[in-house]
């Protein structure tokens, strides 16, 4: 991976460098427009683990609904845990959420709506979706949120204060996506003041690791929060698909081949045009 640091002194170090193959989806590090000025494509991997992050996601979300973590603590220290309030899940099955349609649809007769601007109603409802076009009149439906999206400037915080507000008291929010789609300091006010009932997280901002100063350092104690290592996409098949797609990208480039992209990011759709 090509940090900013790096492309300012590829011309004297690299100069028959041709492109940039990201091993996975994310570019941010990658200083793109200064890629392009001096003639450098930049490719990504993007599909190699889509369902397969869906499904980690999907994990979380039904371990959050059944609060499996805490149950499963209990059998550690207790031993046993009796039907109390303090165990008692939820259901899926009918409620209303806004990604994994394919998976749950039809198993859980769950109600799929969704917000996504570059999508058109046909689109998402070719996946069991109802589109949204107001985010903050998506959200209040919800029982389950989850996220799904590349990261740029413009959908940075895309959940922040305002639609925290707005959201069901007994709703949980999965982000497997990007840690900044969220701002993840009006996320931790609001399950601490229990304005939603719940939390998965894979994928931060600033990486966990540092319990003493970081700033989420709060979510550890959370029975209803699930922290979760950026591991979703981590399985022998997604990692397989990640190199073999890698080096096919590789092959593409060093035998003058026209690149095949499958990203939409604009980010690297601006390159072609």
């Amino acid at each position: 991976m090509f940090c900013r640091p790096i492309l300012q002194k590829v011309p004297d170090t690299a100069n028959k460098l041709k492109a940039i193959v990201k091993y996975g989806v994310g570019i941010d590090a990658i200083d793109i427009p200064a890629a392009k000025e001096k003639g450098i494509t930049v490719v990504n991997i993007p599909e190699y683990a889509e369902e397969t992050v869906a499904e980690g996601a999907f994990a979380i979300l039904i371990a959050l609904a059944k609060k499996l973590p805490s149950i499963q603590h209990q059998m550690n220290t207790k031993e046993w845990a009796w039907p109390s309030q303090k165990w008692l899940g939820v259901d899926i099955a009918k409620k209303t959420g806004t990604s994994m349609a394919r998976m749950a649809g039809a198993g859980f007769k769950a109600k799929f709506i969704g917000y996504d601007p570059n999508k058109s109603k046909e689109e998402l409802a070719e996946n069991g979706i109802e589109k949204y076009d107001d985010l903050k009149k998506m959200i209040p439906q919800c029982d389950f949120i989850t996220l799904h999206s590349d990261l740029n400037n413009e959908i940075k915080h895309i959940i922040g204060k305002d639609e925290l507000a707005v959201m069901k008291e007994t709703a949980f929010i999965i982000n497997s996506a990007h840690g900044a789609l969220i701002d993840e300091l009006a996320l931790l006010d609001a399950l601490e003041n229990k304005q939603i009932v719940g939390a998965g997280i894979d994928v931060f901002s600033i990486e966990l690791g540092n319990q003493s100063n970081h700033p989420l350092k709060r979510l550890y104690q959370m029975e209803n929060v699930i922290l979760f290592p950026h591991l979703t996409f981590y399985t022998k098949e997604a990692m397989e698909r990640l190199e073999i797609e890698t080096l096919e990208k590789i092959i593409e480039v060093i035998e003058n081949k026209r690149l095949i992209f499958k990203s939409k990011d604009p980010r690297l759709q601006d390159q072609y045009v």
